[in-house]
């Protein structure tokens, strides 16, 4: 069996599986696939995004999973106006203008889900 003929999920802890399902589904418009008792899963792509309730949500201080977008400022733009707030991090060599950090042909913006998951979208050329 070789992993590199399998897809990956990206499995995110968080407190509250209701406030998460709102947030994931009301607020970013991915589709509710499957639920089961261990958690819910969400189509994005040809990939899948896996949500379950655990203590330690939260806690990473590294981003979980990110999304390539076609336009990142659109897709700040619009997460904005459903209330998504968007951080800055020291990262060398980056500008930042409007919530977007510019490394050379990447731009990438980072937010977080209400347990303080770490989340990104970027344009794709990383």
């Amino acid at each position: 069996m070789a992993l590199t003929d399998k897809s990956v999920v990206a499995t995110l802890a968080v407190k509250d599986l209701a406030a998460a399902k709102e947030f994931y589904s009301g607020v970013l418009g991915l589709t509710q696939t499957k639920e089961t008792p261990a958690g819910v899963t969400y189509g994005t792509g040809t990939s899948a995004l896996f949500v379950y309730e655990s203590p330690f949500a939260g806690s990473n201080k590294a981003t979980y999973a990110g999304w390539s977008v076609d336009d990142v400022d659109m897709e700040v733009t619009d997460l904005k106006s459903k209330g998504v707030s968007f951080q800055q991090f020291d990262i060398p060599g980056a500008t930042w203008q409007n919530n977007v950090a510019s490394m050379g042909p990447m731009r990438s913006a980072w937010f977080s889900d209400p347990d303080g998951n770490i989340l990104a979208i970027d344009n794709g050329s990383s």
